[in-house]
């Protein structure tokens, strides 16, 4: 959590205008557009630039791919403009530097979690990557690595010092992200299949109480935060 105690809140994988407005008017502060083709969250370029357009000064915009080539960078970045990378994939710490460089733009690399093993991972990127999302790890078979609604153990996170704002994601919903902060104390929280009525189709409703149940715990919580200064 940020020294002012504000929980960053990110919507991820809008599709449509309503739940480009419904996340603007919870007061989300980051609004994300899947460019992952296997995810029913998938929009092209045009498409999210066109959401987008409201979202620009009132929220960040945040690109997700997966492992993602350069002339997909190239066209994101042409017709989207995104204020941050969520790199999802297999990005090595050099490949997150070079993006960052080539765009001048803010990284976000995600890291898997199953069991206490996998925080290793985290080590390597914390010279290059702005911030660190931890994410539950999707099993061998699944298509796509995120936005499953899988949850992993938030003890893991429990008193984890890290020196780059962290963000916690899988399975959140408004139900259980008050539980979840309070484990794990993240500087933002992120929620995809969570808020939707079913795969890639939003829930305003949904979208709304999940903010509201994120801003009602950091009023209760009011803590310092657990990251070092940096």
């Amino acid at each position: 959590m940020n020294q002012s105690g504000h929980i960053d809140v990110k919507i991820c994988g809008l599709t449509d205008e309503t739940a480009v407005a419904a996340s603007l008017g919870a007061g989300a502060d980051m609004l994300g557009f899947v460019f992952f083709p296997p995810s029913p969250r998938h929009v092209d370029p045009a498409r999210a630039a066109q959401l987008a357009a409201p979202v620009r000064g009132r929220a960040r915009i945040v690109s997700l791919t997966v492992d993602a080539d350069d002339l997909t960078f190239d066209a994101i970045f042409h017709t989207l403009g995104p204020d941050i990378l969520q790199l999802h994939g297999r990005e090595s710490p050099e490949r997150v530097a070079q993006l960052k460089t080539r765009y001048n733009v803010e990284t976000m690399k995600v890291i898997a979690v199953r069991e206490a093993a996998d925080l290793a991972a985290v080590e390597p990127y914390l010279g290059v990557a702005d911030r660190i999302l931890f994410d539950a790890k999707a099993p061998a078979a699944a298509s796509r690595p995120g936005g499953l609604g899988i949850r992993f153990d938030w003890h893991l996170l429990a008193g984890l010092d890290l020196p780059r704002p962290c963000m916690l994601s899988g399975g959140l919903d408004a139900e259980v992200v008050a539980a979840a902060i309070g484990i794990a104390r993240p500087d933002g929280v992120d929620v995809s299949s969570g808020v939707e009525a079913r795969p890639g189709e939003k829930d305003p409703a949904a979208i709304a109480r999940f903010v509201e149940a994120v801003r009602r715990t950091e009023r209760t919580l009011g803590a310092p935060s657990r990251r070092k200064a940096s």
